[in-house]
């Protein structure tokens, strides 16, 4: 009984999966915290230059920090005219406004004018720590198992964030914001992945979507803490400290037996599968048996551990990643292209953010009824909603900020959903011995897009509309390469290589022919015959089919003497 069947058998979604479903999710909210926790402890309040004259006696009113030309440049240096700074820059340091932040990292270390670009590569360098996160631990769980990185993961998180809020100095703050920034990555991939290995085809969106919800919900909760807390240290201390809680994970988060059965571990496996059906009250006969291929059985090319270079070795399989990697890109390029841009909304942070979170929450809800019907569409359709929207902003005039304001909300609901969706398509898209190295690599791309959305918007020097046509067009290119995917909606999850490509039986049976001639050298004529029909199959057909079919049966060609076509025989 192969383990799809046997997670039918037992409840694709029962009682053990919904309980692991609530360890996988709970995580989740302050993921969403340690994300986007730098729009408030980043924030750049208004500020203005201190003179360096001694105060007068009668200050007089409080200060007017939308004084041109004072953010940067001392009273005493600017012209007559007030506007027009001279040399000499601020030599007195800064006044902030405490109105919104009592303090942000920008305001503990001056982080403005000249030093304002620390703050930016302050952010780029915890972006390229999420980036890192993804490339080391995506191939460390396929070696160690889901369940012992997420739990390091989650340990890690928690003592660098705590530590993060007592940082000496900027750049410790930023080494240690970094190293949070890798363990995103290992806990949101492998949750992802683990929730997804353990629940069945029909209900297997479900390890994407509920996740988002949580994510979601986070990001809306974050807006109501930061307003209480308006102290950066703070703050970052309050998003931090609860992760200690999740000590309890050794002892109740479970392990992923598909990912056992793909490491040769039947017998923990099996006691995982026994406990899962007791717990979902669906408990198997004492003399089931769970098929597992042999190493002699598997096609060729399969019989060592599968790696990163195997996602784009074949034809069908690398067409598949390269476009996944991409729409992990383009996702995450746009959602984050849209949520650094919040103060252009105008109204209080606070509210902007959400604002933001609760446009996550239908955009989460509406994938949960168009997920079951296709994988396929349903990425198309909200890629298309999310570029168009964001293309169309580039039309409206400044004066209607209202409707600008609208189409962009609209855009980011549509990456939302998308976003949402290629979790569970990549997972599904992937087979089991390389899904982990896939997922890895797709979310270093998202991070990669991650680290490059705000340099987009640099763009606006040369055109103020420039970054919207990006965040357009590079949606409805993922779009029109989707329809190049399968449709994986009620199917089972492929477990090999051969799986993706549609070529097991055949394949099977020229690499075990080849082993065959290969340990024993037999020059019998059966063998000669089969080989050499194999052979014609390869050379045979278009340009496509014979090279397609030339890296399946090679390796018995070779074995097999026959002279060159075209030649007298």
């Amino acid at each position: 009984m192969y383990f799809d069947h046997i997670l039918n058998q037992i409840g694709g979604f029962g009682k053990f999966q919904k309980i692991l479903y609530v360890w996988i999710c709970l995580p989740q909210i302050l993921l969403a915290f340690h994300m986007l926790v730098t729009v408030f402890t980043g924030a750049a309040p208004p500020h203005l230059c201190r003179s360096t004259r001694p105060p007068p006696p009668d200050p007089g009113p409080g200060l007017n920090f939308s004084h041109p030309g004072s953010a940067c440049v001392s009273p005493e240096h600017l012209n007559h005219s007030g506007d027009t700074p001279a040399p000499g820059g601020c030599t007195g340091g800064w006044e902030y406004s405490k109105e919104v932040f009592l303090s942000t990292v920008v305001t503990e270390w001056d982080l403005v004018c000249d030093r304002a670009n620390l703050n930016v590569i302050g952010s780029a360098v915890y972006m390229f720590g999420l980036l890192l996160g993804a490339v080391v631990f995506g191939p460390l769980a396929d070696k160690y198992g889901r369940r012992s990185i997420i739990l390091v993961g989650l340990a890690l998180q928690a003592v660098f964030g705590v530590g993060a809020a007592f940082a000496p100095n900027f750049y410790i703050y930023m080494l240690l914001r970094f190293v949070v920034g890798t363990t995103i990555s290992a806990v949101i991939m492998n949750a992802f992945v683990l929730g997804t290995e353990w629940t069945g085809s029909k209900h297997r969106m479900l390890a994407g979507i509920i996740t988002d919800y949580f994510f979601g919900f986070g990001y809306i909760l974050l807006a109501g803490v930061a307003y209480m807390i308006r102290d950066w240290r703070q703050l970052q201390l309050a998003i931090s400290a609860p992760g200690f809680l999740f000590i309890f994970y050794i002892w109740v988060l479970p392990k992923s037996a598909r990912w056992l059965m793909a490491n040769q571990k039947r017998e923990e496996a099996l006691d995982l599968i026994r406990k899962a059906a007791l717990v979902n009250g669906n408990p198997l006969r004492d003399d089931f048996e769970l098929v597992q291929e042999d190493k002699d059985e598997r096609p060729m090319g399969e019989t060592r551990r599968a790696t990163v270079v195997d996602l784009v070795r074949t034809p069908k399989m690398r067409r598949q990643s390269l476009i996944i990697f991409y729409m992990w890109f383009v996702n995450v390029l746009v959602y984050y292209g849209l949520s650094l841009n919040i103060s252009d909304f105008g109204t209080n942070i606070y509210l902007t953010q959400f604002i933001f979170g609760m446009v996550e929450m239908p955009a989460r809800t509406i994938t949960l009824f168009t997920l079951n019907r296709s994988r396929r569409i349903s990425q198309l359709a909200f890629l298309a909603v999310g570029g168009l929207a964001c293309l169309l902003t580039i039309f409206i005039p400044d004066e209607l900020f209202v409707v600008r304001t609208v189409l962009a909300m609209i855009g980011k609901f549509g990456i939302t959903a998308s976003l949402s969706i290629v979790y569970v398509y990549s997972a599904e898209i992937f087979p089991t011995v390389v899904r982990q190295n896939g997922i890895g690599l797709g979310s270093m791309c998202a991070r990669a897009g991650g680290v490059i959305a705000p340099i987009i918007y640099l763009l606006k020097k040369y055109s103020p509309k420039a970054p919207m046509v990006v965040f357009g067009l590079c949606p409805l290119v993922g779009a029109a390469l989707t329809m190049l995917l399968p449709e994986t909606a009620h199917k089972p999850l492929p477990d090999t290589i051969a799986d993706v490509e549609g070529s097991r039986d055949w394949v099977a049976a020229v690499g075990a022919h080849a082993d065959s001639l290969t340990r024993t050298h037999s020059d019998s004529i059966q063998s000669r015959q089969f080989t050499r029909s194999a052979c014609l199959w390869m050379v045979g057909g278009n340009r496509r089919a014979r090279r397609k079919r030339r890296t399946n049966t090679g390796r018995a060609c070779k074995l097999w003497p026959h002279k060159p076509r075209g030649s007298n025989s």
